[in-house]
């Protein structure tokens, strides 16, 4: 009897080791944190796939080992090993972003940045034939000079705000990745919906309204479980109010 029972146990642990879960997530373009449809999520060496759909989600039924392939057109290819955290949030980088910019504008003005400093090109001044808008490097002591860019000033002003815009707006998103976690996730939606009985045309009105109550820390560094904990507190205090 006794042998009977431990290969009973041992099979079900055998079979529990290799039992199929869901893994769901949102797919994000890294760059201004968009959500992406029509991403090919794939585990790679079974029959498994899925496509995200207009909120970035994704599901699709695999193991803790397994590995996840993420294609999308015009974007770098991505492969996740899946562990046993179920929920996922993935960002992919644009391939098109990552190119180097290695032409400006040469008009109405050009600028040479030499010695440190950038000064207007005299117009009349003697000049080699030369590639017109394009940054060039030579020798330092060379009738080019070390390094000399052409372009508008405004240019260069205008993509150095554009860039503090950016990085400003990537901190602000970082301290709220915490929210966003919560907030973006249709599983944690789905959950909350049947956990509450709530109805997808109650969902939003919901969520803008536990939105406007935090309006004053915008729920900046909070972790997501803070998030997730607050979250239920409000709908609890919400059902109970209505009733």
């Amino acid at each position: 009897m006794k042998p009977i029972l431990l290969s009973l146990i041992l099979f079900l642990v055998f079979q529990g080791s290799y039992a199929q879960l869901s893994y769901s997530g949102n797919i994000l373009d890294a760059n201004d944190k968009r959500y992406l449809e029509g991403v090919s999520v794939e585990v790679i060496g079974k029959n498994e796939a899925d496509s995200t759909n207009a909120r970035g989600y994704f599901n699709v039924q695999a193991k803790e080992g397994d590995t996840l392939k993420v294609t999308f057109p015009g974007f770098i290819d991505q492969k996740i090993i899946l562990s046993s955290e179920r929920f996922i949030q993935i960002q992919i980088q644009d391939q098109a972003r990552l190119l180097p910019t290695f032409e400006v504008k040469a008009e109405p003005y050009s600028f040479r940045f030499k010695d440190g400093k950038l000064v207007i090109v005299d117009p009349n001044e003697e000049k080699p034939l030369s590639a017109k808008g394009q940054v060039t490097a030579g020798f330092r002591d060379s009738p080019e000079g070390g390094v000399a860019i052409g372009g508008v000033i405004s240019y260069f002003t205008k993509k150095s705000k554009n860039a503090r815009e950016y990085a400003k707006k990537l901190e602000y998103l970082k301290r709220r990745e915490g929210y966003l976690k919560i907030i973006d996730s249709d599983s944690i939606k789905t959950v909350l919906e049947k956990d509450y009985k709530i109805s997808d045309d109650e969902w939003d009105p919901l969520i803008i309204k536990f939105n406007q109550m935090h309006a004053h820390h915008e729920f900046l560094d909070w972790s997501s479980e803070k998030v997730y904990a607050r979250l239920r507190e409000f709908i609890e205090w919400e059902k109970d109010w209505s009733n």
